[in-house]
């Protein structure tokens, strides 16, 4: 369900914090605010509410902030234009899903790793990621793991194309997620008869995921928290969550949740997935010449509930505006107004 209007822009870098050295250029130092912001946002929706929030609060800050609707960029483009400081900012990282965009090369020959770099921990250990199948082929067929996908027979009743290979829909072209996925596809055991559906994530799950799981029809997808998708169609009601192998590069990290809700198999559940902490991006340089900035990033913890609270407000909506998210995240603003206030005394140091 996006905004409609998106402009895909790619706005120059336009700091002012630079020091002041008689050509007019407003110092930046520890306790000063104020300069341009050239801020972006992330192609899925389930990250603009925070967007727009940390948007409002370096205003509040003193700083003159692009609407970052104005900038809309999948990780493959964002994280590039970030080092070539063409933007300075975004509030949308998932890592570890995202560390490949940090160590690979520009067509320069630059790492991306030297100028750029995650700050704070917007929401620790919040962003799950996994697949899931319609519960009634779950029940029916005893289903509860993807390592039963190996066998063809099991695969085949998720053929949607007739090609004899089980389609899991999947993510936008361009996204982390999209990656990875298809390393599973190419290294895990079920793999080899799975194939993904890419295209525009919430047409797929509108149009396609979740009519057939509403119709009774078997339904094999790709999600992750906090996002809609899980309250339109709720994990132990409509669907489940399936257990999967993890990669062997991600073997120690955390992959497993306990207590999941509409896990299909073991408690903890093994997702196969990092569990993911959502981290603001910057680059190190804007940062380094913008102290309040870089403590504002360092301070904000926001709360998932509250997130997936506003996704759900989002996706019952027919048409959601950005007027309508401008106005959700003044309203959060002012309903923590005294957690805010921390932020921004914490921020100007």
């Amino acid at each position: 369900m996006l905004v409609a209007g998106l402009a895909f822009l790619l706005a120059a870098c336009g700091s002012l914090a630079e020091e002041q050295d008689g050509n007019g250029g407003p110092a930046a130092g520890d306790g000063v605010t104020g300069g341009q912001v050239t801020m972006a946002r992330a192609t899925w929706d389930t990250g603009w509410f925070q967007a727009e929030i940390y948007a409002q609060l370096l205003d509040e800050l003193g700083y003159e902030v692009t609407d970052p609707a104005d900038l809309t960029r999948d990780a493959n483009t964002f994280y590039p234009a970030l080092a070539q400081e063409e933007v300075d900012l975004w509030v949308n990282g998932w890592f570890p899903l995202h560390d490949i965009y940090l160590d690979r090369e520009l067509f320069s020959g630059q790492l991306i790793s030297e100028p750029i770099e995650p700050v704070g921990f917007e929401v620790p250990s919040g962003a799950l990621q996994g697949y899931l199948i319609d519960k009634a082929t779950a029940d029916a067929m005893g289903i509860n793991s993807m390592s039963q996908l190996a066998d063809p027979s099991i695969a085949a009743v998720f053929d949607t194309d007739g090609d004899g290979l089980a389609d899991l829909y999947g993510c936008n072209e361009g996204w982390g997620c999209h990656v990875v996925i298809d390393k599973h596809l190419e290294e895990l055991d079920w793999g080899r008869n799975v194939e993904q559906v890419v295209g525009v994530y919430g047409d797929l799950i509108n149009d396609v995921v979740r009519p057939r799981v509403e119709m009774g029809q078997p339904a094999l997808f790709y999600t992750w928290t906090p996002n809609w998708t899980i309250d339109v169609l709720a994990p132990g009601q409509d669907v489940v969550w399936l257990e999967s192998p993890a990669l062997e590069a991600d073997e120690d990290l955390q992959t497993s949740v306990s207590g999941l809700a509409g896990c299909a198999g073991a408690d903890p559940c093994e997702l196969g997935w990092p569990v993911n902490d959502i981290r603001a991006v910057a680059n190190t340089e804007f940062l380094d010449e913008n102290p309040p900035i870089r403590r504002l990033l360092e301070a904000v913890q926001l709360p998932l509930q509250d997130i997936a609270d506003q996704n759900a407000r989002m996706a019952a909506e027919a048409e959601y505006t950005d007027a309508m998210l401008r106005a959700d995240a003044a309203a959060w603003i002012e309903a923590n107004r005294s957690m805010v206030e921390g932020w921004l005394a914490a921020a100007r140091g």
